[in-house]
């Protein structure tokens, strides 16, 4: 608990959460959904071409989308860090972050497999295996109790 509170006490947390600049809270929050919106966007869109949606787009192309899913999770890593040290004592005790973080794990533990077998595949695979659409559905599921939680963190404590 003690590093809890000395997160929440530094500088930087202090300047997070009570500034009154929109270089603070507003734009650590924004570049924190920025950064979601390309990993889970990205990761969707694989993810529904894997699982059969818009067949007529070729998978090889796709392949494209891994650097733009690993940046936002960077962005998302940094800013969800800073954002988690200024509410640190109640995040840090919360059993919903720490389900965010859980599922947060999930996707990232379905992104690596996806990305070894998208880019094994041939540029336009007849079909998609059994494994890369069970790693499809955990990752869509995943993504979304990511989200979920993050957003009953500002409900809850």
């Amino acid at each position: 608990m003690a590093l809890l509170t000395w997160l929440q006490e530094s500088a930087l947390s202090v300047w997070i959460r009570e500034s009154s600049s929109i270089l603070a809270f507003p734009t650590v929050l924004t570049l924190h959904t920025f950064g979601l919106m390309l990993l889970v966007g990205a990761s969707w869109a694989l993810d529904l071409r894997l699982l059969g949606i818009a067949r007529r787009i070729p998978i090889g192309p796709m392949r494209a989308l891994f650097p733009v899913m690993w940046t936002g999770f960077w962005i998302s890593a940094v800013t969800g860090s800073m954002l988690f040290t200024a509410d640190a004592t109640d995040k840090g005790t919360s059993l919903i972050f720490w389900s965010k973080l859980l599922f947060v794990a999930v996707g990232l533990a379905t992104a690596v497999p996806i990305q070894r077998i998208v880019r094994g595949m041939s540029a336009d695979p007849v079909a998609v295996g059994g494994t890369a659409r069970l790693l499809a559905v955990t990752s869509l599921l995943a993504w979304t109790a990511t989200i979920t939680a993050g957003r009953l963190l500002a409900y809850f404590n």
